[in-house]
Order: C-alpha cells, then sequence, then structure tokens
C-alpha cells in the first residue's frame, strides 16, 4: 500500500523542479512559463527508510524492497481555474484522482523567475488556490444535489446519506472553510471519501526557499508556518533547487554537499515523512536471507489486514504473526537472537500492528 500525492501551485513556484529531484529525473519540463505542465507527470518513488538498510545488514538480505510512494506533477492553477481559465477543468480533475496535496509556495524572491501575480506573498498564492478548489468544489455539490431530488422523494437510502454529507460540506464551504474540516464518523467515512472533494484532501503547504534559506527557513515561510498552524495543517521547508542538484549527485557526493549547506538530510525525506503522516501510514517489514522488504500499511491496521497488504492469501487464511519489535531485533540481531531472548511474540487477529515491527505472517494457503 502506498499513496498518490498531487504537487499543486501557482504556476512558477517550483513544482516541476521538486518533482524532477523526487522521480531522479527531467521528466517534468521546468520551464519559466505558465502552464510547461500539461499532462500530469507521475512518478513512482522508494521511501527513504534507514531501517530497512540496517535489518538487511543483519539478516544479510540479497535483495532490498522499499516501499513507494507516487507523485503527479500537476500544472500550475490560477485564478478563475473553477471557471475553467488557465486549463483549469483539467487541472482539477487530477486533483481529484490524488489521495493528498503537497502545496507548494513560493518563498524565495528572484527577478529572473516571474511570479504569475507579479509579487511573491505564499499566503495570498495559498489563498488563491484553495478558493478555486472551494469554488469547484460548492458548483460539484450544487449538481450533485440537484441530481439526487428523484431519489429522495422515492426515500432512497443511500441518496439520503449522499445528500446528507453534500450538505453538510456545502455548509462548511460557504461558510468560507474547506471540506475537510468536516467531522466525519467512521461510519461515514468511505462514502465521505467517494465524493472526492477537492477540499477534502489533506494538505501539507510545501515551502520552496532560496538556497540559504534551506536550513532555518525565512520570512516568507515564517508566515507559511503560522498559517499552516491556525488551520492545523502540516508544512515542510525545502530549496527545491537544491533537492534537484542533491538528486543528481553519488550518495558519497550528496552527503558532503548537505553538510556544506548545513542539512542534516535531504528535504525529501522530511517531505515524505510530513505525507506519511499527513495520511496516517506507517511502515511494517518483512525480513529474511532472500530480502528485506518494507510494507506500507495505515495506523491502527490489525495483523490480518496487514498480511492482506502482501497477498490476499495471507488475509484469508491468516493463523498468527510472529511479531519482533525493530529495536529487538537490532539490538539482538536477528530473528533468532529475539525468539532466543523471549522477545518474538506470536501475536492474533486482534494485534494492532507498531510502526517498525518485523514481521513474519503464518497463514493457511
Amino acid at each position: 500500500m502506498g499513496f498518490k500525492m498531487g504537487i499543486v501551485g501557482l504556476p512558477n513556484v517550483g513544482k516541476s523542479t521538486l518533482f524532477n529531484a523526487l522521480t531522479k529525473t527531467a521528466a517534468a519540463q521546468a520551464a519559466n512559463f505558465p502552464f510547461c505542465t500539461i499532462e500530469p507527470n507521475v512518478g513512482d518513488v522508494a521511501v527513504p527508510d534507514a531501517r530497512l538498510n540496517t535489518l538487511a545488514d543483519i539478516a544479510a538480505s540479497k535483495q532490498i524492497i522499499p516501499t513507494r510512494m507516487t507523485f503527479v506533477d500537476i500544472a500550475g492553477l490560477v485564478k478563475g481555474a473553477s471557471k475553467g481559465e488557465g486549463l483549469g477543468n483539467q487541472f482539477l480533475a487530477n486533483i481529484r484522482e490524488v489521495d493528498a496535496i503537497a502545496h507548494v509556495l513560493r518563498c524565495f524572491e528572484d527577478g529572473d523567475v516571474t511570479h504569475v501575480e507579479g509579487r511573491v506573498d505564499p499566503v495570498a498564492d495559498a489563498e488563491t488556490i484553495e478558493t478555486e478548489l472551494m469554488l469547484a468544489d460548492l458548483e460539484s455539490i450544487e449538481k450533485r444535489r440537484a441530481g439526487l431530488v428523484r431519489k429522495l422523494k422515492g426515500n432512497d437510502k443511500e441518496a439520503m446519506a449522499q445528500d446528507r454529507l453534500l450538505a453538510a460540506a456545502q455548509a462548511m464551504l460557504e461558510d468560507g472553510k474547506p471540506a475537510r474540516l468536516v467531522e466525519v464518523s467512521d461510519e461515514d467515512s468511505k462514502p465521505w471519501k467517494m465524493l472526492q472533494l477537492l477540499t477534502s484532501k489533506p494538505i501539507l503547504y510545501v515551502c520552496n526557499v532560496d538556497e540559504g534559506s534551506a536550513s532555518e527557513g525565512n520570512a516568507f515561510s515564517q508566515k507559511v508556518a503560522e498559517m499552516a498552524e491556525a488551520q492545523g495543517a502540516a508544512h515542510v521547508v525545502i530549496s527545491a533547487q537544491i533537492e534537484e542538484e542533491i538528486s543528481q549527485l553519488e550518495p558519497d557526493e550528496a552527503e558532503m554537499f548537505l553538510e556544506e549547506m548545513g542539512l542534516s538530510e535531504p528535504g525529501l525525506d522530511r517531505l515524505i515523512r510530513a505525507g506519511y503522516e499527513l495520511l496516517g501510514l506507517m511502515t511494517y517489514f518483512t525480513v529474511g536471507p532472500k530480502e528485506a522488504r518494507a510494507w506500507t500499511i495505515r495506523n491502527g491496521m490489525l495483523a490480518p489486514q496487514a498480511a492482506g497488504v502482501i497477498h490476499g492469501d495471507f488475509e484469508k487464511g491468516f493463523i498468527r504473526a510472529e511479531t519482533v519489535a525493530y529495536d529487538d531485533y537490532v539490538e539482538l540481531g536477528g530473528e533468532q537472537p529475539a525468539r532466543d531472548a523471549g522477545k518474538l511474540r506470536a501475536e492474533g487477529k486482534a494485534y494492532e500492528v507498531k510502526d517498525g515491527d518485523v514481521i513474519h505472517f503464518l497463514f493457511n494457503a
């Protein structure tokens, strides 16, 4: 299980540069004019996790297989996108297909890179995008509710439930707030997600700063941080230009470059971790001489469902999970020493998998 994150923002804020860094390709054309990205570029990237290499070393695994996530570089939105301005309809449709939004905000001054609004104001940029998404949602909701009228007259239960959720979203949007602020019960979570409202997507603000501000941020990113905190949203500070340079270097060269820049790790690692937290994701591992592999699951997932991520038969025929905590596995030096020390546990169907668990599943074929 992975997830798909859409990279959005106004034109010329660094979206394609960030995408290039993420995928280590030049697939997305980074150019200084609006709409240089016409079709959404899609890239699968490995999720960096140092724990996986440590486990592979201990188990002498022949192959290392990280979990992966998908990024979609969506062309720049502009004012009026909700009405079709600047290819807006196409872009909005692309956003509906992602699980979360990484909203890139320009937090740097550069006279050589034109800002579509003629000024640098990341908070105003965020409001521009949010407004267009809210307007598009309102229009969509009004059309969908109108289409439910006949079924509602016939007391169709499914239509009544859908209309109730749409009405809640409409009330929130008409109050000038995004649909993600609607409180949704566990029972309604699946039908709510199926509505695919643009403003119901979790959002991560990505402050794209100049190279000199990569470690501490700047006045622009500070304003974004304050906005994100007020919204209960997440944010990360990153220099897309630096990340693109790092992505082209060999590992040892990249490490030296980071040290010279005063950075402890690539900004992309922080971005991916923030994305995980945003969607409530975590990682467990399967480890052996053949391979060490990372698997992504949602927080709170029980052992049978976690097994099902590997293969549906694992979930159907689940017997038990033999589990070792990551720290115990590393400290004791592997599965057998952990078993000998009593740190390997046999867990049943009610076990809630923990981040970093090293698991061996037993199941009936």
